[in-house]
C-alpha cells in the first residue's frame, strides 16, 4: 500500500494527519485514544483496531480541498 499525504492541522506536519491510500481508503495518523470511558463508547472494535482522535476542522478542510 502506498500513502499520499493529504493534510494536517499541525504546523510542523506532525499528528494528526490524513493520508489517501492507493486502495481508495483514508489512513489517520494521530494520538491513540486511551481514555477508558471514551473507549467504552466504541462499538464493534476488532482485533488490531484502535481509536485515533482527529480535530473536526482537519476533516472539514480535507473534504473541501481534496475529496470533493
Amino acid at each position: 500500500m502506498r500513502l499520499r499525504f493529504l493534510g494536517s492541522t499541525s504546523e510542523a506536519g506532525a499528528c494528526p494527519s490524513l493520508y489517501e491510500t492507493d486502495h481508495g481508503t483514508i489512513v489517520v495518523q494521530g494520538l491513540r485514544v486511551t481514555d477508558a470511558e471514551a473507549l467504552g463508547d466504541l462499538r464493534h472494535v476488532l482485533d488490531g483496531e484502535s481509536a485515533v482522535e482527529v480535530p473536526r476542522e482537519l476533516l472539514v478542510d480535507i473534504a473541501r480541498r481534496v475529496l470533493l
